[in-house]
């Protein structure tokens, strides 16, 4: 990869030579490391792929070079810090202060010696600077917490009897051609490595794989020249401490990786969402290896040196973060097919030299300081050997519409001051609810102006950043970078919420996040925090607007003892958000398509929604319409009319299969078609607030939901074909009649069986829902006949 300020490999046009490297385009760069099309190679860590603008020349490159090297700085800084930190010493690195030349490889070489030396006192004398390689192995051994461990293996018989075994002995024999061994010590060699793996497999229970990248996880190891015993605890250690369990297709971490480069990169989350390219398709190597699966033997040393003295095993992610990040202006810019990128993308750690390493720790150190503290907490169960508390972690990350953050620590991080992730709070709650209680510096955003009223929403928005913007340069304590949002915490309750969430990551916006659990959680946590009641605590963190509660900093921002401290803790955030909720949402407008490629796919997510409004809603049909005719001896199986308050009849597997199953079918084609009788543009609603735009087609027995691809203009997906006999209900929202429910199902002797549900937004949903009731009707008609 090419750093900013270094030299170029190769030929350098003429034009360019002495310019910093960070501001060359991409096509001047060596061709060799991408894929074909793009005749691009992946650029060092350069300002124009991380700061945002700073890809252009002029003014606009030059803002992005001061900002890179400050977030440099400030990632060198955070590196100094943290080393310095945990041993209480000072902070001298960080300050320009140089150690003697080579006296601290004497002092870490004495302190290795003596014994009874702790990673602490290892990592205060390193301070991040690059590792002797005859002092490695005792270190890493240290950082491993496997000094002084028996020998494992002593007690096995040393059967290499697996089902798997002969995988193991090619896989070992390969990694040993790899390296520089000499010839009369490879047979000993090959039989230590595929010892230390059956025993392994045998002692855990597991079964071995090729894609597992085990072998490349012992590669770094070999080359310090362990005992088998050693080297066997090494691996142990690594692979409990730091591989995550369910590094695999699809699994839990690469779930978690797509959230986190959403909440610092969602353009670039987007993108990649876009083009069905999911994390573990390029990445299951990246931490199935700790890097070393690409990386040169050099590259993967100086990697693990830092990475095993952090202690931290959620610093992989940042590492992996950065590179792709890095990556980011050639990936937007590329048109070449899925594959080839991806083969790009999971090659891209192999361009990395050793002069890169400082600045990619630095800058992962950066982006780890920028991120929620709930990021490793409510995933720890992922690293370590315990089972406890995996079967209360049930979070389906692969649904999760974007990180969640703790109210706790939500709470906490607005109380401190100087560096960390504050978060500026927006309460999602309708306006009753809000008023009733909410958190003291939550600003007010009504989610269901979305529906309502979009124009009012916009502004509503355009409040939300200013006052945002505004109590960051004021020092409230209201005031932060980071957006968290907050719904009620009831899941039918909170779907507007999702819906606006949606809205925020479609525009890029970075740093956003959702509170967990919502304001039920906020009150729990405070009801725990404060045992001896809520007298004495609740006051200070919830506020009220309605008069029911006697609340302090209510709007004035006010300190709890009656003076202000200057800051004000919230008296921008309520002036505007109690503005804001006092206006009209009457204006009842059909909501634009504004949500493509946002998230993870939606499809057989459960449906569970309730909708509160019983009243009637404005009628497309009568009351006295006809509502179908008993069929087989039971009720009516079909029935237009509101949407129920509490209706358990909600399943959503209207979906059936992953898109690259579906067929793909001209939609002009099949709306053209003699047989199609009626045909609705719409937006396919799905639980968290995602619209596709669709169309509903109606034929004389069946309806199908034509789903458009964003990215192929004229095509659609078949997402749903309903046998218009199985419709056994249409129901509507009296707060949007434009949101019709349409329930599939069958009946017997024990009454409805419902089977599917489906939601669309339908422009003209009257006459949609009209003409669908009288081809329905036709049918029930006939089948009666």
């Amino acid at each position: 990869m090419q750093i900013s300020g270094r030299p170029a490999r190769g030929p350098v046009p003429g034009a360019l030579r002495g310019h910093s490297l960070r501001s060359w385009p991409c096509s001047v760069l060596s061709p060799a490391a991408a894929p074909p099309s793009s005749r691009a190679r992946l650029p060092r860590f350069a300002a124009r792929a991380l700061i945002p603008g700073g890809a252009g020349g002029g003014d606009s490159s030059r803002e992005g070079d001061r900002l890179w090297e400050e977030r440099r700085r400030e990632g060198n800084a955070s590196r100094a810090r943290f080393t310095a930190g945990r041993a209480g010493t000072s902070t001298a690195m960080a300050e320009g202060e140089e150690t003697p030349p080579g006296s601290w490889i004497k002092d870490l070489a004495d302190a290795l010696e003596e014994g009874g030396c702790d990673l602490e006192t290892v990592r205060n004398i390193i301070q991040g600077r690059q590792l002797p390689a005859d002092l490695r192995a005792k270190v890493w051994k240290i950082a491993l917490n496997v000094v002084g461990k028996g020998d494992s293996l002593a007690s096995w018989d040393g059967s290499l009897d697996l089902p798997e075994q002969s995988i193991i002995h090619k896989d070992c024999q390969e990694l040993i051609d790899q390296l520089s061994v000499p010839e009369e010590e490879k047979s000993v060699l090959i039989l230590d490595i595929e010892s230390i793996i059956t025993f392994y497999c045998k002692s855990r229970n597991v079964k071995y794989s090729s894609c597992l990248g085990w072998i490349h996880l012992l590669k770094p190891l070999v080359h310090l020249h362990l005992l088998r015993s050693d080297l066997y605890n090494c691996f142990y250690a690594i692979m409990n401490k730091f591989i995550p369990r369910d590094c695999f297709m699809k699994g839990r971490p690469f779930h978690l990786f797509r959230l986190l480069l959403q909440y610092h990169e969602p353009e670039l989350c987007s993108f990649l969402d876009t083009k069905k390219m999911t994390p573990d398709s390029y990445a299951l190597n990246w931490l199935g290896s700790l890097f070393s699966y690409y990386c040169s033997a050099e590259v993967t040393q100086a990697i693990w040196d830092g990475y095993l003295q952090q202690a931290d095993p959620f610093f992989i992610y940042f590492l992996m973060l950065i590179i792709l990040v890095n990556a980011k202006d050639v990936i937007l810019a590329q048109e070449s097919d899925k594959e080839e990128m991806i083969k790009f993308l999971e090659t891209s750690p192999a361009n990395l030299d050793l002069e890169d390493i400082e600045d990619l720790f630095s800058l992962a150190q950066y982006y780890c300081s920028k991120t929620p503290a709930s990021f490793r907490k409510d995933n720890h169960s992922l690293f370590g050997s315990s089972l406890l508390g995996l079967k209360d972690d049930d979070t389906d990350l692969s649904q999760a519409l974007c990180l969640a953050v703790s109210v706790s620590e939500i709470l906490q991080a607005n109380q401190q001051q100087g560096e960390g992730v504050r978060f500026f709070v927006v309460d999602c709650r309708p306006a009753e609810q809000y008023n009733a209680g909410h958190l003291s510096t939550a600003f007010h955003l009504d989610s269901d102006l979305m529906l309502q009223n979009p124009s009012e929403f916009a502004q509503s928005v355009k409040s939300l950043l200013e006052a945002q913007k505004q109590s960051i340069e004021s020092g409230s304590i209201a005031g932060g970078e980071h957006l968290c949002f907050m719904g009620s915490g009831r899941e039918e309750e909170d779907m507007y919420m999702n819906m606006v969430l949606a809205h925020f990551l479609q525009k890029n916006k970075e740093y956003v996040s959702i509170a967990k659990g919502g304001f039920m959680a906020l009150q729990q946590h405070l009801a725990d925090i404060n045992v001896e009641g809520p007298e004495n605590g609740y006051g200070h963190w919830i506020a009220s607007t309605s008069g029911s509660r006697n609340s302090i900093n209510s709007v004035d921002g006010d300190a709890p003892n009656g003076s202000g401290d200057g800051k004000g803790v919230k008296s921008l955030v309520n002036k505007m958000t109690v503005a804001l909720k006092t206006k009209s949402v009457n204006v009842k407008e059909k909501v634009i398509s504004f949500i493509e490629n946002t998230s993870t796919p939606v499809d057989r997510i459960p449906f569970n929604i309730s909708w509160p409004d019983r009243a009637s809603l404005e009628r497309h049909v009568s009351s006295s319409d006809r509502v179908g005719k008993p069929y087989r001896g039971v009720k009516p199986v079909f029935s237009i009319g509101d949407e129920e308050e509490y209706d358990t009849d909600e399943i959503d597997n209207s979906s059936m299969s992953d898109d690259d199953r579906k067929e793909v079918v001209n939609i002009q084609t099949w709306i053209n078609k003699p047989d199609v009788k009626y045909n609705f543009p719409c937006n396919e609603v799905k639980e968290n607030g995602h619209m596709f735009p669709s169309h509903l087609l109606v034929t004389a027995t069946h309806m199908y939901c034509l789903r458009e691809i964003p990215s192929r203009k004229g095509l659609a997906y078949i997402q749903s074909r309903q046998a218009l006999n199985s419709v056994v209900k249409i129901t509507s929202k009296k707060k949007h009649p434009e949101l019709i429910t349409f329930k599939y199902g069958n009946s017997n002797t024990s009454g409805i069986e419902i089977l599917a549900v489906e939601r669309y937004l339908i422009p003209n949903a009257g006459d949609a829902t009209k003409a669908i009731k009288q081809q329905i009707m036709k049918v029930l008609d006939a089948l009666e006949n």
